[in-house]
């Protein structure tokens, strides 16, 4: 693996309106862009994160941009769209901690991306990358990328993150989704989404496809009950620390996958890797919003 690490993490971000009472309260997040941030706080500074996406020229733009910056995550790879704008999410979090969505991303200027095709990434070592990032990309966009990836020398790093309304029906998401799987290096599905995209009742089925398909590095992640290593000859030994409470379940996942990044990349320790996302996790859900303040 090279040494220092150049990451790209690509995808959406998005203009995030959340509700602290009766107080609107305005952010930025968005799947990978979370990811980007938490393995960005857990990677050595000699390695360099980035961020991969399309923008707008309005000023809500610029705040984002200038928002991802300031969590050392670098935007020299993000391009610019001359009529679009970011899209726009609401979050409305139940008392339990689980959250709900309303999305107004159709015609966002992330789905613009790569329009001109690949050459930003060619100076990275690692790629990651979710279900939503395919979802948003036109499908010959799509297409391209997912090919563009068997011609590159790079680290594939994937999470299904499976959301059914940003896909035309399952076949295609399937179609997709699995491609992806083909082509991953470090797994990190959550294993509610496998189960729903590809129809199996265990997590013993889902790794079992996940294997046959040549996915054995990575995590597949249970919530509360804690991530399960993809290589099954993995044994963890430990109990992984419960919450002491939960106030927003927003970006558990993300956060998990940036600190298990963060950590594995680094030392290749994938049980250590484990403990440190979930934790890292278990941190994000006790506070409210996406991206949580530095300790």
């Amino acid at each position: 693996m090279p040494d220092p690490l150049k990451i790209a993490c690509i995808g959406e971000a998005m203009i995030e309106l959340s509700f602290d009472g009766a107080t609107p309260c305005v952010n930025f997040a968005g799947d990978t862009l979370n990811t980007a941030i938490y393995l960005r706080r857990n990677l050595g500074i000699k390695h360099a994160v980035s961020y991969v996406t399309t923008v707008g020229v309005d000023s809500f733009s610029d705040r984002l941009l200038d928002f991802i910056s300031a969590e050392g995550v670098g935007v020299d790879a993000v391009t610019r769209h001359p009529s679009l704008i970011p899209g726009l999410y609401a979050i409305d979090t139940a008392p339990d901690g689980e959250r709900s969505f309303l999305y107004w991303r159709e015609n966002s200027a992330a789905r613009a991306l790569f329009a001109d095709g690949f050459d930003s990434l060619a100076p990275f070592d690692v790629i990651y990358f979710s279900g939503i990032t395919l979802a948003i990309l036109p499908e010959n966009i799509r297409t391209a990328f997912l090919s563009w990836l068997d011609t590159s020398d790079k680290i594939v790093v994937f999470d299904s993150n499976y959301r059914p309304k940003l896909w035309p029906d399952v076949a295609t998401a399937q179609s997709a989704i699995k491609a992806a799987w083909l082509r991953t290096n470090i797994g990190l599905p959550s294993v509610d989404d496998e189960m729903a995209l590809f129809g199996e009742n265990s997590e013993q089925a889902v790794l079992n496809r996940l294997n046959s398909w040549g996915l054995t590095c990575g995590a597949l992640k249970r919530g509360a009950a804690g991530p399960l290593p993809l290589d099954k000859g993995i044994v963890i030994s430990e109990p992984y620390q419960k919450a002491a409470s939960v106030i927003d379940t927003t970006a558990a996942g993300d956060s998990f996958n940036g600190a298990f990044l963060g950590e594995f990349l680094q030392n290749g320790d994938i049980p250590t890797a484990l403990k440190t996302g979930h934790n890292c996790a278990l941190e994000v859900i006790g506070k409210r919003g996406a991206i949580v303040k530095r300790r």
